[in-house]
């Protein structure tokens, strides 16, 4: 694995989100309430989908499939005006990521994380920054698909 190593200036994205677990996750859902939206929502940029994982501090360190994390479906925009109802603002701040270019079935994202976190990071010279952690679904994405493409964005310092 070989990482993209980039800075991202500061983004704003509207979109649903839900609070879960690994143990009980609710992604399914969260993305079937928002599909149906997702022409509602004005002043996109690009046709790309985010999935925002927002994680509480030492998560990792204190990894417990129970722990409750906040998950976002949802589109970048260009402003924060005309939120659709049922929707929020999410702001990413700008930061430096790793960027993981995936290829395959993203029901094989357990070994993807688990290789990136288990033997990417601890030898990559970097740490885990205390930020959004994303995947952009971009127009090659096909759920349940092998020949599904997306972008894994992990914050670190």
């Amino acid at each position: 694995m070989n990482p993209e190593i980039t800075t991202r200036a500061e983004t704003f994205l509207i979109g649903k989100k839900q609070i879960m677990s690994l143990a009980n996750n609710t992604t399914q859902s969260l993305w079937a309430s928002f599909m149906p939206l997702l022409s509602t929502i004005p002043n996109r940029l690009g046709v790309d989908r985010y999935s925002v994982q927002i994680y509480p501090e030492n998560y990792f360190i204190n990894f417990n499939p129970v722990t409750v994390f906040e998950k976002w479906a949802a589109v970048e925009v260009n402003s924060q005006k005309d939120i659709p109802i049922g929707m929020e603002v999410l702001t990413v701040p700008e930061g430096l990521y790793a960027v993981f270019h995936y290829k395959g079935n993203p029901s094989n994202g357990a070994e993807v994380f688990k290789e990136i976190f288990t033997v990417w990071l601890p030898q990559s010279g970097y740490s885990l920054d205390n930020r959004s952690h994303f995947e952009v679904l971009g127009d090659k994405y096909r759920n349940a698909s092998d020949d599904s493409e997306e972008e894994i964005w992990i914050p670190i310092k």
